[in-house]
């Protein structure tokens, strides 16, 4: 029963993250907006998840990758918000 809980969780952050892709490809989210970047932040943490219990050394490191490029892509949108919010002010 474990098994198959991990490896749901893990599929959902694969889809979220291959799914932030092809939205990315088709147009459909920009790459500096917050959706993109929470799909991926998201995705990456529930393989992380699902590593923990299938532990891979490879496929671990480049989530942890991955979830930083996500939150240095979240810090970028805010702070780009903040800044377009001082310059209309």
């Amino acid at each position: 029963m474990m098994d198959l809980i991990f490896d749901v969780i893990g599929m959902s952050g694969t889809f979220l993250v291959v799914g932030a892709f092809f939205l990315l490809q088709l147009g459909k989210l920009p790459a500096s907006g917050i959706g993109y970047n929470l799909m991926n932040l998201t995705g990456a943490i529930l393989l992380l998840i699902s590593l923990c219990y299938n532990f891979n050394l490879a496929s671990f490191v480049i989530e942890i990758f991955w979830i930083l490029a996500s939150l240095i892509g979240i810090y970028k949108y805010y702070k780009a918000r903040r800044e377009l919010k001082i310059a209309q002010a």
